[in-house]
This record gives structure tokens, sequence and C-alpha cells, in this order.
């Protein structure tokens, strides 16, 4: 129980950073800099809990890769969504229940590579500087993954919105960020970079079971 609690937070924070950055008035060209800080100070505050997954994308990559049991996957992907859920409610009261506002226009092909491509670098990452045996006991490990967060989002941001975490795209959805038709372009391209990063690990780490 308490690493979902701890991945419930954990999510929520993050979420409630999208939202408090992005719904207008929000942090303008830094909100992805914000919003990567704060999946670096939860992944530090609860990493040593539940491993501070707070994606059901990695959840997914870190199982693939053998690192998490079977058993927890799905309190994992519950207490992730639900803490989107909680922070998207949280920060629409917070800017004022805004009717207004108007969910970004994708181009579906490219968005889908982009969550794919910024999914695959966030996984990849975490099962380097978090799973791997060469890297064990590091005390980098939350500023590598927050800052990729951040370069994806600064680099991708603009074509996708930059969730690279389904837990986030549900909350930008619920925010009215994102258009409700278009979650299965997150889901699908963001479990699937999920899922490759844990098969290029094991082809490059074969002897790190």
């Amino acid at each position: 129980m308490k690493k979902y609690l701890v991945e419930f937070i954990g999510t929520f924070f993050l979420v409630l950073t999208v939202g408090m950055t992005v719904i207008d008035p929000g942090a303008g060209a830094l909100a992805p800099l914000a919003i990567g800080a704060a999946l670096m100070v939860m992944v530090y505050a609860g990493g040593h809990v539940s491993g501070g997954h707070y994606n059901p994308a990695v959840t997914l990559a870190v199982w693939l890769r053998g690192r998490c049991p079977s058993c927890d996957v799905p309190g994992y992907w519950i207490s992730q969504i639900i803490g989107a859920f909680a922070a998207g409610a949280l920060a629409l009261y917070l800017k004022g229940n805004p009717a207004l506002t108007t969910p970004q226009e994708i181009k579906i092909v490219p968005a889908l590579i982009a969550e794919f491509v910024g999914t695959f670098a966030l996984a990849y990452v975490v099962l380097n500087v978090a799973t791997a045996k060469a890297t064990a006991g590091n005390s980098n490990y939350g500023l590598a993954i927050g800052f990729t967060v951040m370069v994806m989002a600064f680099a991708l941001g603009g074509i996708s919105g930059g969730a690279f975490n389904p837990a986030v795209a549900t909350g930008i959805t619920f925010m009215h960020l994102e258009k409700t038709a278009n979650i299965w372009v997150y889901l699908v391209g963001n479990l699937a970079g999920g899922a490759l990063a844990a098969l290029v690990f094991k082809f490059m780490n074969p002897d790190d079971k």
C-alpha cells in the first residue's frame, strides 16, 4: 500500500505542476523546466519506496525489464491515474475553473512519433540510471530523469504537447488542454515507447537480470 500511495503522490504533484504552469496564466516558456524539476524532486522523494515511476509507461518498461512484480503493475497504474485526475481537478479549481481553454491542435502522425520518441528516451534513461547494476547506488538518477522530461518537453512539446506519460495525458485531457478524441495517440505512443526501451535495455544488457 505504501508503494501505491507514493505513486499517487508523485503523479499528483507532477500533473498538478503541468496544470498550474500550462493553463493560463502559466509559466510560458519555462513550463518544461518546472515540470522536469517536479518529476526530479518526486523521484528523489519516493524512489526508495516505489521506484518513483509516476508514469504507466515507465511502470511497463520496468516490469518488462524484470524489476517490477506483475502483481504491482495494476496497483501502480490505478494509483497513477487517480493521482492525475485529482491533480487535474485541483488545478482547474485553483485556476478558477476556466471554461474557455482551447485544446492544442495536433497532427496525429507527428504527435504519435513525438510521444513515442520522448517516452522511449524517458524510459531508457530510467532503466539505465535507476535499475542497472552498473549504476546502482548513484545519487544522480532523479536529476537525469527530470532533465530527460525537460529536454523532451522543450524539443517535442510543440508537436504533441509533450506528455510522454499516459497519466499526464489523462490529466491534460481532463483539464481540456488536449482533445479527448486524441488521447489514444498518447496511450499508444507512450506505452510503445516504454516497451521498446525495455527491449533495447535487455538487448544491450543481457547479463543484467
